[in-house]
Protein backbone atom coordinates (compact mmCIF):
# COMPACT_ATOMS: atom_id res chain seq x y z
CA UNK A 1 0.00 0.00 0.00
CA UNK A 2 1.38 3.46 -0.92
CA UNK A 3 2.38 5.49 2.18
CA UNK A 4 3.15 9.01 2.51
CA UNK A 5 6.24 9.49 0.90
CA UNK A 6 5.02 7.40 -1.88
CA UNK A 7 2.13 9.70 -2.29
CA UNK A 8 4.01 12.55 -2.02
CA UNK A 9 5.80 11.94 -4.67
CA UNK A 10 2.52 10.74 -6.84
CA UNK A 11 0.92 14.23 -6.11
CA UNK A 12 3.78 16.33 -7.17
CA UNK A 13 3.57 14.57 -10.12
CA UNK A 14 0.03 14.22 -11.11
CA UNK A 15 0.02 18.05 -10.51
CA UNK A 16 2.30 18.92 -12.92
CA UNK A 17 0.70 16.46 -15.39
CA UNK A 18 -2.91 17.13 -14.91
CA UNK A 19 -3.24 20.74 -12.86
CA UNK A 20 -5.24 23.25 -15.17
CA UNK A 21 -6.74 21.28 -17.32
CA UNK A 22 -10.50 21.18 -17.62
CA UNK A 23 -12.77 18.29 -16.54
CA UNK A 24 -14.58 16.45 -19.58
CA UNK A 25 -15.65 13.83 -17.90
CA UNK A 26 -15.59 11.62 -15.22
CA UNK A 27 -16.97 8.21 -14.16
CA UNK A 28 -16.65 5.37 -11.71
CA UNK A 29 -17.87 1.95 -10.94
CA UNK A 30 -17.36 2.49 -7.09
CA UNK A 31 -20.10 1.13 -4.88
CA UNK A 32 -17.90 3.12 -2.11
CA UNK A 33 -18.72 6.76 -3.51
CA UNK A 34 -20.43 8.70 -1.08
CA UNK A 35 -22.85 10.08 -3.84
CA UNK A 36 -24.26 8.91 -6.52
CA UNK A 37 -22.12 8.28 -9.92
CA UNK A 38 -24.25 11.15 -11.22
CA UNK A 39 -23.92 13.56 -8.40
CA UNK A 40 -19.82 13.17 -8.87
CA UNK A 41 -20.38 14.03 -12.75
CA UNK A 42 -22.61 17.13 -11.88
CA UNK A 43 -20.03 18.15 -9.35
CA UNK A 44 -17.33 18.19 -11.14
CA UNK A 45 -17.87 18.31 -15.03
CA UNK A 46 -16.16 20.92 -16.93
CA UNK A 47 -14.42 22.02 -14.19
CA UNK A 48 -11.27 23.04 -13.61
CA UNK A 49 -8.43 20.95 -11.67
CA UNK A 50 -6.59 23.71 -9.48
CA UNK A 51 -4.03 21.50 -7.73
CA UNK A 52 -3.14 17.84 -6.61
CA UNK A 53 -1.95 17.20 -3.46
CA UNK A 54 -1.61 14.49 -0.36
CA UNK A 55 -3.71 14.06 2.57
CA UNK A 56 -3.14 11.45 4.71
CA UNK A 57 -2.92 8.57 2.75
CA UNK A 58 -5.57 9.79 0.48
CA UNK A 59 -4.78 12.06 -3.07
CA UNK A 60 -7.07 15.08 -2.95
CA UNK A 61 -7.57 16.55 -6.31
CA UNK A 62 -9.08 20.11 -5.70
CA UNK A 63 -11.24 21.37 -8.52
CA UNK A 64 -12.31 24.24 -6.77
CA UNK A 65 -15.74 24.16 -5.42
CA UNK A 66 -15.16 20.58 -4.91
CA UNK A 67 -12.30 17.82 -3.87
CA UNK A 68 -11.93 14.47 -5.39
CA UNK A 69 -10.19 12.20 -3.00
CA UNK A 70 -8.68 9.00 -3.82
CA UNK A 71 -7.25 6.74 -1.73
CA UNK A 72 -5.80 3.94 -2.98
CA UNK A 73 -5.95 0.83 -0.48
CA UNK A 74 -3.26 -2.10 -0.59
CA UNK A 75 -3.97 -2.61 -4.99
CA UNK A 76 -4.93 0.99 -6.42
CA UNK A 77 -2.89 1.78 -9.59
CA UNK A 78 -2.88 5.04 -11.20
CA UNK A 79 -2.52 5.37 -15.17
CA UNK A 80 -2.46 8.31 -17.16
CA UNK A 81 -3.70 7.87 -20.91
CA UNK A 82 -4.29 9.67 -24.24
CA UNK A 83 -7.97 9.24 -25.52
CA UNK A 84 -9.32 5.79 -24.50
CA UNK A 85 -8.81 4.47 -21.20
CA UNK A 86 -7.71 0.43 -21.66
CA UNK A 87 -6.35 -0.16 -18.31
CA UNK A 88 -8.37 -3.29 -16.69
CA UNK A 89 -10.29 -3.22 -13.28
CA UNK A 90 -10.68 0.66 -13.62
CA UNK A 91 -12.84 2.05 -10.58
CA UNK A 92 -12.70 5.85 -11.59
CA UNK A 93 -12.15 7.34 -14.73
CA UNK A 94 -11.00 10.59 -15.30
CA UNK A 95 -11.31 12.51 -19.13
CA UNK A 96 -10.16 16.38 -19.54
CA UNK A 97 -10.65 18.44 -22.58
CA UNK A 98 -7.73 18.13 -23.78
CA UNK A 99 -7.63 14.18 -24.38
CA UNK A 100 -6.13 13.43 -21.56
CA UNK A 101 -6.95 11.13 -19.07
CA UNK A 102 -6.43 9.57 -15.49
CA UNK A 103 -7.59 6.03 -14.21
CA UNK A 104 -7.51 4.57 -10.93
CA UNK A 105 -7.75 1.35 -10.94
CA UNK A 106 -8.21 -2.34 -8.68
CA UNK A 107 -8.69 -5.64 -9.13
CA UNK A 108 -10.11 -5.75 -6.02
CA UNK A 109 -12.17 -2.71 -6.04
CA UNK A 110 -11.52 -1.27 -2.79
CA UNK A 111 -9.47 1.64 -3.97
CA UNK A 112 -12.06 4.27 -2.96
CA UNK A 113 -13.17 8.14 -3.94
CA UNK A 114 -14.70 10.53 -2.10
CA UNK A 115 -16.04 13.71 -2.98
CA UNK A 116 -15.68 16.23 -0.99
CA UNK A 117 -14.46 14.63 2.26
CA UNK A 118 -14.48 15.36 5.86
CA UNK A 119 -12.40 17.55 7.85
CA UNK A 120 -10.03 14.69 9.27
CA UNK A 121 -9.39 15.46 13.12
CA UNK A 122 -5.72 13.29 13.29
CA UNK A 123 -2.99 15.41 12.40
CA UNK A 124 -1.07 14.53 9.28
CA UNK A 125 2.36 13.09 10.32
CA UNK A 126 4.53 16.05 8.46
CA UNK A 127 1.74 18.61 9.69
CA UNK A 128 4.14 20.90 11.69
CA UNK A 129 1.57 20.35 14.56
CA UNK A 130 3.09 17.48 15.46
CA UNK A 131 6.05 18.43 17.25
CA UNK A 132 7.83 16.19 20.40
CA UNK A 133 6.10 17.95 22.98
CA UNK A 134 2.36 17.01 21.28
CA UNK A 135 3.85 13.64 20.79
CA UNK A 136 4.89 13.05 24.38
CA UNK A 137 1.50 14.88 25.90
CA UNK A 138 -0.21 12.33 23.49
CA UNK A 139 1.50 8.95 23.90
CA UNK A 140 1.34 9.61 27.80
CA UNK A 141 -1.92 9.20 27.54
CA UNK A 142 -1.93 5.91 26.03
CA UNK A 143 -1.05 2.16 27.04
CA UNK A 144 -1.17 1.01 23.23
CA UNK A 145 1.77 -0.48 21.56
CA UNK A 146 3.53 2.17 19.80
CA UNK A 147 3.69 0.45 16.23
CA UNK A 148 -0.07 0.12 16.60
CA UNK A 149 -0.61 3.70 17.07
CA UNK A 150 1.69 5.11 14.53
CA UNK A 151 -0.89 2.92 12.40
CA UNK A 152 -3.81 4.66 13.81
CA UNK A 153 -5.23 7.07 11.04
CA UNK A 154 -7.70 8.33 13.38
CA UNK A 155 -4.17 9.27 15.78
CA UNK A 156 -1.71 10.62 13.17
CA UNK A 157 -2.12 10.03 9.65
CA UNK A 158 -0.45 8.75 6.49
CA UNK A 159 2.43 6.17 8.20
CA UNK A 160 1.70 2.83 7.13
CA UNK A 161 3.46 -0.28 8.15
CA UNK A 162 6.84 -0.50 6.12
CA UNK A 163 7.21 3.50 7.52
CA UNK A 164 5.99 2.59 11.03
CA UNK A 165 9.04 0.22 10.79
CA UNK A 166 11.28 2.25 9.57
CA UNK A 167 10.64 4.99 12.14
CA UNK A 168 10.60 2.59 15.06
CA UNK A 169 14.30 1.81 14.07
CA UNK A 170 15.56 5.22 13.14
CA UNK A 171 14.47 5.84 16.72
CA UNK A 172 15.57 3.01 18.32
CA UNK A 173 12.46 1.96 20.02
CA UNK A 174 10.69 -1.40 20.11
CA UNK A 175 7.54 -1.47 18.23
CA UNK A 176 6.29 -3.53 20.67
CA UNK A 177 6.91 -0.57 23.36
CA UNK A 178 3.76 0.50 25.27
CA UNK A 179 3.44 4.11 24.66
CA UNK A 180 3.30 5.62 27.78
CA UNK A 181 6.48 3.78 28.71
CA UNK A 182 8.22 5.97 26.34
CA UNK A 183 10.70 8.36 28.07
CA UNK A 184 9.93 11.66 27.17
CA UNK A 185 13.47 12.39 25.94
CA UNK A 186 13.17 8.94 23.74
CA UNK A 187 9.86 10.35 22.45
CA UNK A 188 11.70 13.68 21.24
CA UNK A 189 13.53 11.42 19.42
CA UNK A 190 10.85 9.50 18.05
CA UNK A 191 9.34 13.10 16.78
CA UNK A 192 12.73 13.74 14.94
CA UNK A 193 12.45 10.19 13.42
CA UNK A 194 9.02 10.23 11.71
CA UNK A 195 9.68 13.84 9.95
CA UNK A 196 13.46 12.78 9.02
CA UNK A 197 12.27 8.96 7.91
CA UNK A 198 9.27 10.71 5.85
CA UNK A 199 11.44 13.47 3.87
CA UNK A 200 14.08 11.21 3.19
CA UNK A 201 12.12 8.43 1.55
CA UNK A 202 10.15 11.05 -0.89
CA UNK A 203 14.00 12.39 -1.93
CA UNK A 204 14.77 8.58 -2.17
CA UNK A 205 12.02 8.22 -4.19
CA UNK A 206 11.94 11.32 -6.18
CA UNK A 207 15.73 10.60 -6.69
CA UNK A 208 15.04 6.93 -8.14
CA UNK A 209 11.52 7.31 -9.53
CA UNK A 210 11.46 11.08 -10.93
CA UNK A 211 8.08 10.02 -12.82
CA UNK A 212 6.03 8.06 -10.67
CA UNK A 213 2.43 7.90 -9.89
CA UNK A 214 1.99 4.74 -8.64
CA UNK A 215 3.63 1.25 -7.04
CA UNK A 216 6.42 1.32 -4.42
CA UNK A 217 10.20 2.11 -4.61
CA UNK A 218 11.84 0.56 -1.50
CA UNK A 219 15.08 -0.42 -1.88
CA UNK A 220 16.72 1.81 0.37
CA UNK A 221 14.89 0.99 3.38
CA UNK A 222 16.79 0.21 6.38
CA UNK A 223 15.46 -2.13 8.17
CA UNK A 224 11.47 -3.04 6.41
CA UNK A 225 13.04 -5.08 3.09
CA UNK A 226 11.54 -8.50 2.23
CA UNK A 227 15.23 -9.10 0.76
CA UNK A 228 17.06 -8.11 3.12
CA UNK A 229 18.89 -10.37 6.37
CA UNK A 230 20.80 -7.13 7.84
CA UNK A 231 20.29 -3.72 8.05
CA UNK A 232 23.55 -1.63 6.45
CA UNK A 233 24.87 -1.67 10.45
CA UNK A 234 24.96 -5.22 9.92
CA UNK A 235 21.89 -5.57 12.16
CA UNK A 236 20.21 -8.78 12.28
CA UNK A 237 16.35 -8.11 10.89
CA UNK A 238 13.83 -10.15 12.93
CA UNK A 239 10.43 -10.64 11.27
CA UNK A 240 7.16 -10.89 13.43
CA UNK A 241 4.01 -12.40 11.56
CA UNK A 242 1.02 -11.37 12.25
CA UNK A 243 -1.93 -9.29 10.08
CA UNK A 244 1.24 -7.41 9.18
CA UNK A 245 4.86 -8.24 9.50
CA UNK A 246 6.83 -6.24 11.71
CA UNK A 247 10.45 -5.95 10.55
CA UNK A 248 13.02 -5.00 13.64
CA UNK A 249 16.14 -5.84 15.65
CA UNK A 250 17.44 -6.41 18.98
CA UNK A 251 19.40 -2.85 19.13
CA UNK A 252 15.78 -1.39 19.42
CA UNK A 253 14.67 -0.66 23.18
CA UNK A 254 11.88 -1.89 24.79
CA UNK A 255 9.57 0.02 27.16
Amino acid sequence: MPELPDLQVFARNLDKKLGGKALKEISTTSKKLNVSAHELQHALRNETLKKVYREGKELYFDFGAHILALHLMLHGQLFLFEGKNDNKYTVVELHFTDGSGLALTDFQSAATPTLDPDKKDAPDALDESVTPKWLTDQLQKKRTVIKNLLLDQKFIRGIGNAYADEILYDAGISPFSIANKIPEEKIKELAKSITHVLTHAEKEITKAKPDIISGEFRDFLQVHHTRKKETPKGEKILIKDGTRKTYYTEGQTLY
